[in-house]
C-alpha cells in the first residue's frame, strides 16, 4: 500500500480508537487505574484503546510490525512499524483533563513516514506523510512565525525518567530568555501545538517514540524544525525531543542542551 492509502487507513483507525478513548473519558468513575511508577498512570482505557488500535493496525496491515506502549511488540515482515500511545497523557485523561491524545507513527528505513495525533476532545486529527506537509482536520498548516522566544511561549516536558534538575534548569533559561513556559502533560499534543502555530516550540529531555514520533514529524512537515534522530534508535532507547519554529530552534536548542548537560 502506498503512504498516502497508509495514513488515510491510519487516520480512520484513530478516529476510532479515538471514540472508545471518548467513551471511557466521559466514565470517569468507572475507569480502573494502576500505577506504573512514581506519577506514571496506566488506565483500563490505554489498554482496551490499544487493544483496539492493534486489532484494526493488524487487519489492515498483517505484514506490519507493532510497538506500543503498553503490549509486547508484534513481529513483522514488511520493514514498516507502527508505533503507538493509545493515550498520550494518562495522568489528564484520568483526572478528567480534556488534554490527551490518539497517537501512532509508522516508521520505515530508520525514518517516520507518516503520523496522525487525535484529539478527540476537540475534535482535531493532525497528520503529515513524509515530503508531502501537515494537515490539521484536512487543511493545510504552515509555520510561518516570525516572534522570537522573548515574545512567545514554549511546551516543556518532564518525565521520571530522568532527574528533575534537567526541567528546572530549562524553565530558568526559558524564564532568563523572557520566554513564557507551558506543561501541558502530553507531549505529543504539545507538539502538535508546534506544528499549529501555538506554541512556538517544546522540549523534552526524554522521551519514548510512541510519544513523539508522529509530533516531530508533524512539525517538520509543517516548515518547523527538528532536533533529528534515527527513529529505530529511538524505539529501542528514546531521547532527547527540541522542535521550534525556524526562527526560535537554534537558540532553543542551546538553551536545551545547557540544561540538560550531565555536568553543569
Amino acid at each position: 500500500m502506498d503512504p498516502a492509502s497508509r495514513l488515510d487507513t491510519l487516520t480512520a483507525i484513530c478516529l476510532e480508537a479515538g471514540q472508545l478513548a471518548l467513551r471511557y473519558f466521559k466514565n470517569q468513575d468507572e475507569l480502573v487505574i494502576d500505577h506504573k511508577g512514581h506519577q506514571d498512570f496506566v488506565s483500563q482505557a490505554d489498554r482496551e484503546v490499544e487493544a483496539l488500535t492493534r486489532s484494526l493496525l493488524e487487519d489492515a496491515f498483517p505484514d506490519d510490525t507493532i510497538v506500543g506502549e503498553e503490549d509486547a511488540p508484534k513481529p513483522g515482515t514488511s520493514g514498516f512499524t507502527w508505533v503507538i500511545d493509545p493515550i498520550d497523557g494518562t495522568t489528564n485523561f484520568i483526572n478528567g483533563i480534556p488534554a490527551w491524545t490518539v497517537v501512532v507513527a509508522g516508521v520505515s528505513n530508520s525514518k517516520t513516514q507518516i503520523g496522525v495525533i487525535h484529539d478527540p476532545c476537540n475534535s482535531e486529527t493532525y497528520a503529515a506523510k513524509a515530503g508531502n506537509g501537515t494537515t490539521l482536520n484536512g487543511k493545510p498548516i504552515l509555520i510561518n512565525d516570525q516572534r522570537k522566544l522573548s515574545e512567545g511561549t514554549v511546551g516543556v516536558g518532564y518525565s521520571n525518567r530522568v532527574d528533575d534538575s534537567g526541567i528546572v534548569r530549562l524553565v530558568a533559561g526559558l524564564v532568563e530568555e523572557g520566554a513564557m513556559f507551558h506543561r501541558n502533560a502530553s507531549g505529543a499534543l504539545s507538539l502538535a501545538y508546534v506544528a499549529a502555530g501555538r506554541l512556538l516550540g517544546y522540549s523534552e529531555e526524554h522521551m519514548n517514540a510512541w510519544d513523539c514520533l508522529a509530533g516531530q514529524l508533524l512539525v517538520a512537515e509543517a516548515g518547523g524544525r527538528v532536533e533529528m534522530q534515527d527513529a529505530d534508535a529511538m524505539i529501542a532507547d528514546g531521547g532527547r525531543v527540541v522542535v521550534g519554529t525556524p526562527v526560535v530552534f537554534d537558540r532553543l536548542l542551546e538553551i536545551s542542551e545547557k540544561a540538560f548537560a550531565t555536568e553543569v
